[in-house]
């Protein structure tokens, strides 16, 4: 659910009947009001013999609401659903589309209203947020998460103190390329690399390389150089973003002097399945992106390959991401908060795991084995990743980032749009 629904309940002298709607629209079962305390011993004595041999949970009918996006995520949490619902009959999971980057701002508004989701995806990035706006519950057990998660998970979902959510799939993006463009031993390593091969490649309506240049999501890419991070080293920093110190500036000068060779408007390629398409035609030969295309592009018949970033001119290693983790949140509007909890939990079990990876490509968060050639190119990029911090002031970051990006690679003065963005994201 998003919001905790007011549940009113009516107590009388007889033995009456209560329909409890709450978040996620679910139903409690009847109960006796009477006022015969033997009779309401045994009841409760019964109910607790009944939940006990249901792990706990609720043997009431009810129902999850679960948030999530389109696409072949949906299709996991569905196909999640049903295998729950086997598992615990009296639980039927409600699945409703909400985008993974619009689930935090919509949970703050459905949330008390009492139409939210019980259990929603959102990334890492947005727990401290969440937390300090009172919307998610920490999760039941540490040891569902330490140890039994990557160490990238799981340091992803701690904050102060508490772990937040259940890392579902672990995240970075890296280079893609086409194998029938690119002979695997030439693949660039090196942006200089990539400057030289899209000379050769490029012509009217053909790039060398295609990502989503005015996404500040991948602008750790050029603002990472030397080793830069956004809020610092321990992303813990929220009076100074780091945005636009000298080695940002140096790196989104590179960025901003690539665009003859990716010579397109932001706006152009400001939309990301603009690029997925122009990739998987052959009409770029390398793109940008994460885990969450490889369906797409399997399911397009390409022969392609997953590899590290190239580095930056002057570095020796591959350049900066991000790094972060796919959730599953509790709401803290949620009427079933345990059931919440089973569910969520749930789907990190390796049986589930499995399942979203055949569906998704995702990266697991846990240590259960695929057979993918792809897996083992992010894992090389997650050595040079870094997590997207997760405090509050993250929330401030993407939107002037994202200007900032737009207007640099569309000619604006490098370091002007880097202060304005720095002030920007520090703005209170």
């Amino acid at each position: 659910m998003k919001k905790r629904g007011i549940v009113s309940v009516l107590l009388a002298t007889t033995m009456v009947a209560s329909l409890l709607t709450g978040c996620g629209s679910k139903n409690a079962g009847n109960k006796n009001n009477g006022d015969d305390k033997a009779t309401q011993t045994t009841e409760s004595q019964e109910t607790s013999e009944e939940e006990a041999g249901n792990g706990g949970l609720t043997t009431d009918k009810i129902t999850l609401k679960v948030w999530e996006s389109s696409g072949q995520t949906e299709d996991f949490i569905k196909q999640a659903g049903e295998a729950f619902t086997a598992k615990y009959p009296n639980i039927t999971i409600e699945y409703e589309n909400v985008e993974v980057g619009d689930a935090n701002t919509q949970i703050a508004l459905d949330g008390p209203g009492g139409v939210g989701a019980d259990v929603f995806a959102t990334p890492s990035n947005t727990i401290g947020g969440l937390v300090s706006g009172g919307h998610i519950l920490p999760v039941e057990n540490e040891s569902d998460i330490v140890g039994k998660v990557a160490a990238s998970c799981e340091s992803a979902v701690h904050y102060n103190g508490n772990y937040y959510g259940y890392p579902v799939a672990d995240e970075t993006y890296a280079l893609f390329y086409n194998k029938d463009l690119i002979p695997e031993a030439n693949v660039p390593t090196t942006w200089e690399d990539v400057e030289k091969f899209s000379q050769e490649f490029n012509s009217p309506g053909k790039y060398g390389i295609i990502w989503n240049v005015a996404d500040a999501y991948y602008s750790p890419i050029f603002t990472g150089k030397g080793g830069n991070k956004l809020f610092g080293e321990a992303g813990t920093d929220g009076s100074n973003s780091y945005m636009n110190s000298a080695q940002a500036l140096e790196g989104m000068k590179y960025f901003q002097s690539f665009r003859q060779y990716l010579d397109v408007p932001s706006a152009d390629v400001s939309d990301n399945s603009v690029c997925l398409a122009a990739f998987t035609s052959g009409n770029a030969a390398m793109y940008i992106t994460g885990p969450w295309n490889v369906a797409s592009c399997e399911e397009a018949g390409m022969n392609f390959g997953v590899t590290a970033l190239p580095a930056l001119p002057g570095d020796d290693h591959p350049a900066a991401s991000f790094s972060g983790a796919r959730t599953m949140q509790v709401s803290a509007y949620t009427d079933y908060p345990k059931e919440a909890h089973a569910f969520a939990k749930f789907l990190i079990s390796d049986e589930m795991q499995q399942l979203r990876y055949e569906l998704t490509g995702a990266i697991p968060s846990t240590s259960i084995t695929v057979d993918s050639e792809y897996i083992t190119g992010f894992q090389k990029q997650l050595e040079y990743a870094y997590p997207m911090p997760s405090i509050p002031e993250i929330d401030n970051f993407w939107d002037p980032m994202k200007s900032a990006c737009s207007n640099i690679w569309d000619g604006a003065d490098v370091q002007t749009e880097l202060e304005s963005c720095n002030t920007a994201i520090l703005a209170k």
